[in-house]
């Protein structure tokens, strides 16, 4: 019997997420989430939802992989040229969401948006597999292309004028910084009374610790 999508459900147990238990400094307690989702094995740990939206306001989301962090904000990778990047051209704000389901937890960071520089594009560019610095020269992300061949076929074609060397990364190839002006940090509970508490930056950059309603 065909199962009903609304009966699909699980119930939270494992961890509780309260005042006492977080950090005042809501990059400190990205870390202390972060170093245990690393440490309970889950796959792609660095895999989060980036949100955007256009200047008039139509939202996008998409999967893309977090490859730096610090004090200052959260840093990915794309063409510039991308969908994604036109609307962060219009409109440099974004939202940042993980969610590790091992962990029955959710970490929503929301913040706003610039380049990092060509100092840093290059040194991650050049850390990237040969194959995946060609796959940027050779996909024109988010165009319409004519098909799977057509891509195919340009990358072979790359790949022997350059005969492996390496190559120079592309202008509109580069990363993000998302500074954070909000984050929240969920912890799934039973009886969906989850813990959600929201850190929101003050005038003076300190940061404001509530607790929001599951």
């Amino acid at each position: 019997m065909k199962r009903k999508i609304a009966d699909i459900r699980n119930e939270y147990t494992k961890k509780k997420f309260t005042e006492k238990k977080a950090l005042p400094d809501p990059f400190a307690q990205f870390t202390k989430w972060w170093k245990q989702a690393l440490k309970s094995g889950i796959t792609e740990v660095n895999a989060m939802t980036l949100a955007t939206a256009s200047v008039d306001g139509i939202p996008s989301a998409r999967i893309v992989l977090l490859k730096d962090y610090n004090e200052k904000g959260f840093v990915f990778f794309t063409n510039y040229s991308s969908f994604k990047g036109q609307q962060l051209a219009e409109n440099p704000k974004a939202c940042l969401v993980f969610f590790w389901k091992e962990l029955e937890r959710q970490v929503r960071i929301t913040g706003i948006i610039e380049k990092v520089s060509n100092e840093e594009n290059d040194e991650y560019f050049y850390s990237r597999p040969v194959e995946s610095q060609f796959g940027a020269l050779t996909s024109p992300q988010s165009q319409v292309i004519e098909s799977r061949e057509w891509l195919d076929e340009k990358y072979k074609s790359i790949m022997a004028e350059n005969n492996g060397q390496q190559i120079k990364r592309p202008g509109y190839w580069g990363g993000y910084l998302l500074k954070p002006v909000l984050f929240e940090f969920w912890q799934g509970r039973p009886s969906r009374l989850h813990d959600r508490l929201q850190y929101s930056l003050n005038e003076n950059g300190t940061w404001k610790m509530e607790r929001l309603a599951p």
